[in-house]
This record gives structure tokens, sequence and C-alpha cells, in this order.
């Protein structure tokens, strides 16, 4: 079937004059997460994974992926023509770099400009013009063969109320105008989902797992402009809409408003989360100001309304996962249950809360060699059967109308081995001492990442991937920019941003291993050389004490994970019965050397 689609998207290449095609993994808003309608990259290769490239041209096919996919990745295209390219390996190209490297002078490359940013665009322009190679970027051709390909989704638009929010939609957009003074703009385009759901303060259900609504906006000094189906707002949402002085216009309708704007406006969007037909439009009629992270930055930083609506999600949801834990290993001798229903039955617990809505990614449910796999996903059919050997990890979060959840657990369900302990023990280490960092103001996560890497490095042993990501507010469980990572993103911690902590160990065809939390950034002193910083744990979750190497921790690393313990019994006991009680209080009785 795979070789069938590619054949003939061959054909419909050698009928345009294109002699590579790309396919990527996002949708006109460039998000990570996709509704079905622009999963083109999964429909035309069979790789599920979120990230990945595509490339075709007469006689090759190459998928491009990260270090999160590869045992994933090697499987899902075995049955393909597809080869695999491994990123950010030694001697592996980028997809652009292989396109300049095998395609001959004055060749043409075609892909969906709404799919690719506007930074990437000039990347590859730039690099394309040494051979005179040119882009085709008005052409999607996935479109002409994928005859089944689902509609542009339309669910009913929600409003998410002051009380959940923390501020009124007019004052995040009188704080975005006094950026756009600032900025000497008169528009501002948003693109970005997650940033247009927390500007407007909206909510839907058009991608799964993240309660976002398809839409553009437009902000300009006296109006706003919402391009979204008028069918999704009802009487009441857009009668508060017209008092806020927000007008709604059709969805496809940005693309000629930008067409029509005052040639003297100065427009601010986002290259890095704009597609290039957005700022194609822009760019050949207008002064732009590029700012990729004002938005973000006001979103990241939560107010105290949401945090402490964050800290009531999170004893919610870390209770239903401390309850699955006590299930799962009260009963592991005695079960038959395979990866997936083990995820169904973590569902299960967060359900009994009438406050959960769902989850906020696909779980990750990976017993023994399946959890080196990081993004592993256990099928309904054919996922492996848990028993009571090594280990089980679950990676799992839940949308709250209060919050957005993401936790991790190794769960020991049996035999381990001296290095399957040590290693987890390690990983452990790495949590602990990111969790206790303090830092000066300024700081960006790639000055914090090796906190969190350096036991394992000490052993030889790293991860391919970052050590943590933002969380949004009821809103995506991928947040930016601020992050845990080597990768320099030099937007820096500042208190209210909520961000995760998940070092790891994957060894592949053995076992994975992850530990999980969610941590806030806080105030802590200020002296003659600045203000500082610390985090706070938010989550509140046994980590399974029997894998732990009690040796190899320090003092200060075992006195942190006794007080977390202590935490985690005062906050999540008084959802348990009494027997559930007595087993948390064995769980997380002090450690003593």
């Amino acid at each position: 079937m795979i070789n069938d689609r590619i054949t003939n998207l061959r054909n419909l290449m050698k009928k345009n004059g294109i002699d590579a095609y790309i396919i990527n993994s996002t949708d006109p808003h460039l998000s990570e997460y996709v509704a079905q309608r622009w999963q083109s990259r999964k429909w035309i290769s069979g790789f599920t994974g979120s990230a990945g490239t595509v490339i075709i041209t007469s006689d090759f096919a190459g998928l491009w992926t990260d270090g999160r996919y590869f045992i994933q990745a090697e499987k899902q295209i075995a049955q393909t023509e597809i080869t695999l390219f491994k990123l950010f390996q030694e001697n592996v190209p980028i997809p652009s770099e292989w396109i300049y490297e095998n395609l001959e002078n004055q060749s043409v490359v075609g892909f969906d400009g709404k799919m690719f940013s506007a930074e990437e665009v000039k990347k590859m322009k730039k690099r394309f013009d040494e051979k005179k190679i040119t882009l085709k970027t008005d052409i999607d051709l996935i479109n002409e063969i994928w005859v089944d390909r689902p509609a542009i989704p339309a669910s009913a638009l929600q409003d998410h109320s002051i009380e959940l929010s923390g501020k009124s939609r007019t004052q995040k957009i009188q704080g975005i105008r006094e950026h756009m003074s600032k900025n000497k703009a008169n528009v501002v385009i948003i693109s970005s989902l997650d940033e247009i759901a927390w500007t407007f303060n909206i909510r839907a259900n058009d991608v799964v797992y993240n309660p976002v609504a398809i839409a553009f906006a437009a902000i300009e000094i006296d109006k706003i402009y919402l391009f979204i189906d008028e069918n999704r707002v009802d009487d009441k949402l857009s009668s508060q809409f017209g008092k806020d002085g927000i007008t709604i216009h059709e969805y496809s309708g940005i693309y000629n408003y930008l067409k029509k704007l005052s040639v003297n406006s100065v427009i601010q969007f986002a290259p890095m989360k704009t597609n290039y037909k957005i700022s194609s439009i822009i760019k050949e009629r207008y002064k732009i100001k590029e700012d990729n992270y004002s938005i973000s930055k006001m979103k990241a930083k939560k107010n105290n309304t949401e945090i402490n609506n964050l800290r009531n999600a999170l004893i919610l949801d870390c209770t239903a996962l401390t309850k699955f834990i006590i299930w799962l290993k009260t009963n592991i001798e005695n079960l038959k249950i395979n990866e997936y229903e083990a995820a169904e039955k973590l569902l299960e617990f967060r359900k009994t809360d009438l406050e959960f809505i769902d989850a906020s990614f696909e779980s990750i449910s990976a017993y023994g060699i399946n959890a080196a796999m990081m993004h592993y996903t256990a099928k309904k059919n054919g996922s492996t059967n848990l028993i009571a050997k090594g280990f089980y990890l679950i990676d799992s979060g839940g949308q709250y109308k209060t919050g957005t959840t993401d936790i991790t657990r190794t769960i020991v369900l049996g035999t381990l081995s001296k290095e399957q302990r040590i290693n987890y023990t390690l990983v452990l280490k790495g949590v602990i001492d990111l969790s206790c960092a303090k830092f000066i103001e300024g700081t960006t996560g790639a000055n914090l990442d090796i906190l969190a890497r350096s036991p394992l490095w000490k052993e030889g042993i790293d991860y391919k991937c970052g050590t943590g990501h933002g969380v949004g507010s009821f809103l995506s469980v991928h947040e930016g920019h601020q992050n845990f990572s080597q990768v320099l993103i030099n937007v820096a911690f500042e208190p209210g941003m909520v961000t995760t902590v998940e070092p790891g160990v994957y060894l592949e065809n053995r076992y994975g291993i992850r530990t999980e939390n969610m941590l806030l950034t806080i105030a802590d002193k200020e002296t003659e050389f600045g203000k500082w910083l610390k985090f706070e744990t938010l989550s509140f979750c046994p980590i399974d004490k029997d894998a732990i190497v009690i040796e190899i921790l320090s003092d200060e690393q075992l006195d942190w994970l006794n007080n977390y313990h202590q935490q985690v019994y005062a906050n999540i006991s008084p959802n348990l019965n009494l027997e559930e009680q007595q087993i948390l209080k064995n769980m997380t009785a002090k450690l003593v050397k």
C-alpha cells in the first residue's frame, strides 16, 4: 500500500515537473500534534511518530527522524522501499542537505508552502541557490492522491472562563498591543493554535489530546480578527466576542486579509511558527517585525490562578497514577494484562474524577524491551503481556480544565539485574539534581540540562532527546519555548514557567527507564550578584524504591527523596482508601543508608 502511494505521487511529480517532493509532519499552523487532515507524512510512509520528514524522488524514498523514533521507524517502514536516515548521527545529512547533495543543478523541489515555516524555507533557498535549485511551494500533491482525506475539523468552540484562565481575553490582547507598540508594529499575525487558544480564552476539540481550535488571528491597534468557521461559535460566545471587539471571518480568509492591508502596515509575526504562504504574502507587501517568542513567553508564565488550578489538577492526576501503581504492584503475580490494557486501566482511574477531560497525549505504556523506544505505542492487538519480572514504564498525562499534566514512572514488576538498578538510580539522581538547581536570572535550559545528564555521563550513558519541555495550562502538553536541552534556545527561565524534568536510559532490545516530574520556576533570593531562581516540584507520586541502589545516592539526594515521599503521602493519602493508604505509607517510608 505504501509503495503504491509513493508510485502515485511520483506520477504527479513527473506531470508537474518536480524532481523531489518533501512531506513533513505538521499543518498550516506548524503544530507538533496535528489533526488527521494533515497527517500526510504518516499517510505516505506508514511511520506514526510525531516527528519526521519524507523525501520522494523518481527513484528514491527516504524518511528522516530523530533518536526518539529510530527503533519504531525501522519497524514501521521495514516492508516499504523507504530508507531510514537517523538524524543527528555521524555522517547523516539533514533532509535539505541530502537534496542539495543528490539533485542536479536547476532541479525543482516541490512542497506545500502552508506546511513549512518561513524560517525553514529561507534556509532552504539560501542553500539551494548555490545549485540553482528552484522551489515550487504552491502545490499540495498529497491532496490529489489522498482520495479519502479527512476534512478540516470543526468542533464547537468553548469559552475558557477567567476563573480558569486568570486573565480576560481583553487583558491578554492589551498586553500583546503594548508589545506591538514597543516593537513599532501595527498588526500582529498569530498562527500557532495554542497561542490563539490562550489569547482568546477559547478551547475546542479539533486536535486529539490538544484542546485547540483550527484558526488564525490578527490583532491591529484598534481591531481584532479571528479567522474560524463562524458556525462553531454559539450565540453566547459570539455576543461576548462582539463586546470584546472581536470579529469572526472564515478560516481561509487570512490570506485575502493579508493582501488588502494598508501599504504602510508594519506586520509582526513569528517566522518559526508562521507558514511560508503567509510569510511570503507579508514580505512581498509590507515592513516586517520578526518575533518568535513574545506571545509564547506571556503564555508560558502562568499566573497565580493557573498555578493554583494546576496544583489541584496534579493532585487529582497523581492520585490516579498512585492508585494504578498500587493496583499493578499488588496484583502483578495474578494478573493477565498487556501494555495496552494497562494504559486503559490507568485511564479508568483518571476518568473516575469528574474534573478529567481527556488524556494529554497517547500514553507510552511499555514493558521490557519496548521501553527502549522513547515514544513506543502499545497497540490494542499484539501488545506485550506484563509479567512479574523487570521494568514497566508508563508515561502519561491528563487534560483537566484546571491544567495539563505529564508524568512518568518506571515500575518494578519483579527481579532486576544489578545494572538495571544502578541505571534506575542514576536517572533518579539526574531528576533530583536538576530539581534542586538554584540559578541566576537569565539562565536558559541549555545551561541547566547538564545537571540531569551528569550522573549518566559519568558512566558513559546518554539519551538522545531533551531533558524536559514546557507544559500548557489546559493546552498542549508540549509548550515552548523554555526547555531543558543541549540545544540552545535563547529563552531564559522566569517565575511561573512550568517545565518537565525527564532524564532516561534507553538500551535497545534490553530495557528503558524514565522518571518524570513537573517543575515550577519560582523566585529564590536576591544578592549583590543578582536575582536567583529555583524550582518547586509539582508532581507527587511515589518513585519505586525497589529499584534504588541507596549507596550511590549522596546524603543530599537521599534527603530530597525522603522529603519528597513525605510530601507524596501528605498530598495523596487523603484521596485513598485505608488499604491503599497503608500501601502508600510503605512505598514512601524513609530510606536509610
